[in-house]
């Protein structure tokens, strides 16, 4: 394997990571590798086998080539909508009647902002 395809392996495997919105370890449960070899494969020096790629491909949802570099990654989301999508998939696991609390509060709290909002365009 060339060794221009590992460049920059472990700036990669941290934007993909961290895009999805995981931590190293929650990577590695993904992906039944070790917190600590998670850590050491997103050195920019570390050259995985390509066993572990495809576990991590895998795990991401990207292709192999995605993850080394030969093809750029798809576009994805960024951390901050990754952690809230994350977050949200853990609410459909709410009871309904939990569910139906936390999406009437969410509801009025966006209610209210945007009344906020519409008020402030008003005055200006």
């Amino acid at each position: 394997m060339p060794r221009a395809t590992l460049k920059e392996f472990g700036v990669r495997l941290t934007q993909m990571r961290q895009s999805r919105g995981w931590s190293q370890t929650e990577l590695g449960r993904a992906s039944g590798i070790s917190r600590r070899m998670i850590a050491y494969y997103e050195r920019d020096n570390s050259q995985p086998p390509g066993a572990i790629v495809v576990k991590l491909a895998k795990a991401l949802n990207v292709t192999t080539d995605e993850l080394l570099g030969v093809r750029s990654e798809r576009k994805r989301m960024s951390p901050a909508q990754a952690r809230l999508v994350n977050r949200l998939k853990r609410v459909e696991e709410l009871p309904p009647s939990d569910r139906r609390a936390l999406l009437k509060h969410l509801d009025l709290l966006l209610s209210q902002r945007r009344s906020e909002s519409d008020r402030d365009s008003r005055v200006a």
